[in-house]
């Protein structure tokens, strides 16, 4: 998924100490172009940038809409797309087309760069679910693009459903390969259901809550909020309200590098970004075939927006 705000800004994110639960409510993104629909972003925000590798969490819907998103390009991380409901048409130019579908993963890994067009297939007019961002660690952000897709089974506990679709938990272990280690799990609590997981003390975790309420560790979390746990944890006790609960549960070690992510390019200076966004406008304006590979697409390509009058500022 692009970021088509008109006016992107920078973020840079660096590691900082450790800090207690935090309860990170949404802010609300409306997003121009034909999609034309608002997000609620909790990640970046002004109290966090990332959780493990998680670096960006967009939540939407459901909304009566249709996505027709161009192709655009992507460096520097991978994009995690997860849905409760709809179907999006995912093309790019490292040659995979894939259905994203209720319950399937589809984890696209940009590397040195790739672009990619989201289409709401013709059947699909509800869309909710979630646009994840995964910042590449130094050693994996110029490799090769590519792709996978995976569908989880369920796993089953007392008031619980999970499907986890990276890393491990409850005993199940997602298939697809990470460049960090990663955790992603789909959750479904009863209504009134009080759950105790057992997770990695190493990892910090986050999770985004889509319906319901619960108490995460004690503390409480309305529909929508991003709840951060630091490291050092063995075990996660969720506690669901009086309603059923879906929530999305993420995770993974300290990041432990810096990064400036700037519209859809992660980077770890001012000028290594404004390289990739001079290679997209060099394939836009004139065709010119660049480190985003062939666009293939019948739609026109989203051109990337004006750098700040600013420098960005670079990693210290």
């Amino acid at each position: 998924m692009s970021v088509l705000d008109r006016d992107p800004g920078e973020v840079v994110c660096r590691s900082g100490p450790e800090a207690g639960v935090e309860i990170i409510a949404p802010r609300d993104v409306p997003l121009g172009g034909p999609r034309a629909m608002t997000v609620r972003r909790t990640l970046p925000s002004r109290q966090r940038s990332l959780i493990g590798a998680w670096c960006f969490v967009d939540h939407y819907g459901p909304d009566d809409t249709v996505m027709s998103v161009a192709p655009h390009p992507h460096t520097g991380l991978a994009t995690v797309s997860w849905l409760f409901t709809g179907e999006i048409e995912h093309r790019d130019s490292a040659g995979h087309h894939a259905l994203v579908r209720p319950g399937e993963v589809n984890l696209m890994t940009a590397g040195r760069g790739i672009s990619h067009s989201e289409i709401s297939t013709s059947g699909s007019t509800t869309l909710h679910g979630a646009q994840l961002w995964v910042a590449l660690p130094d050693h994996a952000r110029h490799d090769e693009p590519g792709f996978t897709h995976h569908a989880p089974d369920a796993v089953r506990r007392p008031g619980l459903e999970a499907r986890v679709f990276l890393g491990s938990l409850l005993g199940d272990t997602s298939p697809v390969p990470t460049a960090t280690p990663l955790l992603g799990a789909e959750l479904l609590l009863d209504a009134g259901a009080r759950v105790v997981l057992d997770v990695d003390p190493g990892f910090e975790h986050g999770l985004l809550v889509d319906t319901g309420s619960l108490h995460v560790a004690g503390h409480a979390a309305a529909a929508h909020d991003l709840v951060y746990l630091p490291t050092g944890g063995l075990a996660l006790e969720l506690v669901a309200g009086d309603e059923p609960v879906r929530a999305l549960l993420l995770g993974g070690p300290p990041f432990g590098e810096s990064i400036v992510m700037w519209w859809n390019f992660i980077g770890r200076t001012h000028d290594e970004v404004a390289a990739f966004r001079a290679d997209w406008q060099a394939q836009v304006e004139h065709g010119t075939e660049t480190r985003y590979g062939p666009l293939g697409d019948e739609l026109p390509p989203i051109p990337a927006p004006s750098l700040p009058n600013a420098r960005l500022r670079e990693r210290r």
